[in-house]
């Protein structure tokens, strides 16, 4: 069977595909659906309180509060596959699911670990998710419909459970510099010696780190009585393994050994730290055989890491019979700057990063005025990436997510006074180009529901079941009457039709999925994008149009001159080449056509 024919098959609700058929996809033929397991569905409301006995500042349950959890588990992801897969996903990012400190904060700011994000035990399913064996039926599930699963993994720290004595507890803590208070001194450059013969942290080998016994070189780090053992490996509860240096400002030394908004600073440098992430990670793929890794926070961690990480859990994973392993890390940045991301693909040699560029040129052109000339930018920086236009293919884009927002949000936000259809166009808009271009197209669940939230962060997380929370149900949505305060499961929202659309059309044409990008018009103004991508086999051309302007547009645009004879895949196309070399594409405001040239 063909990787097509097994994509097919998956997109029409078979029950199994055979397992050599999804696995021999590589990653530039997945359509990825992410999502946070407390914000989907609740199947198992015995588990909503994960086992924990108490009021919300103990359980972390309140289905009413933005900040705590809602009750999703793992059985209501199985629950709802057919869902996903008729979008027409063929991939699941699944939000952290380990287990998390339920609840932490300075008091009166608390909020929960329902996002995955503040691990305490690396080896478990947080219990308000379920259990490890619920894991192993969902990852199941979705594999016997020839569905992949990817986990979002976080190696850069844990929860907050290590204080310092010169901190209030919950409170800012600042970054103390390696200079000013070098391993070798307590409590920085004038203090007392200590760690004699610990040659620094540039000096990678265990018998140097095993010089490195006393934590007192910045702040005297200390573990709560009630908290010295919630660490699982059992490993990570020494404070030794970390940084210890307090809060991170994200820039120079601070950003990889500072701590992330007070989360414990896990010191990557050190060798034990090394194999014990890769036994720690690698089990996972051992036990659950889970097709790929999101690495959060990527950006963070010593590239020296990752040039260990990454190739061991290829090996395990090859072990496994999983041949496609996809990692991709997250590198965060908010400009159409693909060297920036690039340079993590070559220094911590990570195969991929999710595509921050991409997003940001949709959000700059689409919900925002930017000219298309903005995508040139961004293809034109393919070239930088480790393996150049083979890595760009398969890094992962996306327009909005749970960390950065909505870009409905967006467009709302940009465009106040725009009516909802044009909204909802503009929408449609950043779809067609999401499921079309370049990269792994990556929907983030509930833009497929026309949801709109509020901001970012917890503004963004609304649920897709029946929603408790005022902030989220009085949200205007797209493409229907309805609101969050009833379960967002149906099919009809055009946003839907549209995105299982594309998907299928993406999936089907080997063109959109692993084809070459050539620009064939862009602008300094809002007006078109024309982008062709050629069939990696028979070089048949497939011509991509999008009108990012609020003006209908028709203009002559270049083609191969073989390219004479067109087939409409989505939008309105010309049947025909108005002269050899050349198309006409006319596109109404927002916009969007999807040619197929008949191969010759």
């Amino acid at each position: 069977m063909s990787i097509a024919a097994a994509i097919l098959l998956a997109l029409s609700g078979a029950a199994t595909v055979p397992p050599a058929d999804y696995r021999a996809r590589a990653p530039q033929d997945e359509v990825i659906y992410f999502v946070l397991p407390d914000r989907f569905e609740n199947a198992d409301p015995s588990n909503d309180r994960g086992g924990i006995a108490g009021d919300r500042l103990k359980t972390g349950y309140d289905p009413t509060a933005k900040g705590f959890y809602h009750g999703g588990d793992l059985k209501g992801l199985t629950k709802r596959l057919d869902y996903i897969q008729h979008l027409g996903a063929t991939a699941i990012w699944l939000g952290p699911i380990f287990k998390n400190k339920a609840v932490q904060g300075s008091p009166g700011r608390e909020s929960a670990g329902y996002h995955g994000y503040w691990i305490t035990d690396f080896t478990q399913v947080d219990p308000h998710f379920g259990t490890n064996a619920d894991m192993t039926a969902f990852v199941d599930a979705a594999h016997a419909r020839g569905m992949k699963v990817y986990m979002d993994i976080i190696i850069n720290h844990t929860a907050d459970v290590i204080q310092y004595r010169e901190c209030a507890v919950g409170m800012p803590c600042p970054y103390r510099d390696r200079a000013t208070y070098p391993y070798q001194r307590k409590g920085g450059v004038g203090g007392k010696a200590i760690n004699g013969g610990f040659a620094g942290d540039d000096m990678r080998t265990a018998a140097n780190f095993a010089k490195l016994t006393d934590t007192t070189y910045a702040y005297t780090p200390y573990v709560p009585a009630a908290e010295r053992t919630v660490k699982v490996p059992a490993w990570l509860n020494d404070p030794i393994y970390y940084h210890n240096r307090g809060d991170t400002i994200f820039m120079n030394e601070s950003s990889t050994m500072g701590d992330f908004s007070g989360l414990d600073d896990v010191m990557t440098e050190n060798p034990r730290v090394v194999y014990g992430m890769i036994d720690t990670f690698g089990s996972w793929i051992d036990r659950f055989k889970v097709d790929g890794f999101r690495i959060d926070t990527a950006r963070h961690v010593n590239p020296e890491f990752w040039a260990q990480f990454v190739p061991a859990m290829l090996t395990r994973a090859q072990a496994n019979g999983i041949p496609n392993f996809h990692i991709f890390g997250e590198v965060s940045d908010h400009e159409v700057r693909p060297a920036v991301l690039a340079q993590h693909t070559i220094v911590d040699k990570l195969p991929a990063v999710l595509d921050f560029a991409f997003r940001q040129a949709v959000v700059e052109t689409v919900a925002g005025t930017r000219g298309t000339d903005a995508f040139e930018a961004l293809f034109d920086g393919d070239v930088l990436y480790a393996k150049g236009a083979d890595t760009a293919a398969i890094l992962p884009t996306f327009t909005g997510n749970h960390d950065d927002g909505r870009f409905a949000t967006y467009v709302r936000k940009a465009f106040p006074q725009a009516s909802d259809e044009e909204v909802l166009k503009r929408v449609l808009l950043s779809n067609a180009m999401l499921l079309t271009l370049r990269g792994v197209p990556t929907i983030y669940s509930g833009d497929e529901q026309g949801f709109v939230g509020d901001g970012n962060d917890q503004d963004a997380r609304e649920d897709m079941s029946a929603s408790k929370v005022a902030i989220y149900n009085d949200n205007r949505l797209l493409g229907t009457t309805k609101t969050t305060a009833t379960e967002s499961f149906g099919e009809t929202n055009p946003l839907f039709r549209q995105i299982a659309e594309l998907a299928k059309v993406r999936v089907t044409h080997p063109a959109l999925t692993r084809g070459g990008t050539v620009i064939r018009s862009r602008s300094e103004t809002p007006g078109l994008l024309a982008v062709s991508r050629f069939d990696p086999t028979t070089g048949a051309e497939t011509l991509l149009a999008f009108n990012t302007s609020a003006k209908p547009i028709t203009q002559a645009v270049q083609v191969e001159t073989v390219s004479t004879r067109f087939t409409t895949l989505a939008g309105t196309c010309a049947p025909s080449a108005a002269a050899p070399g050349s198309v006409t594409i006319t596109l109404p405001a927002f916009g969007y056509a999807v040619c197929a040239a008949e191969p010759r």
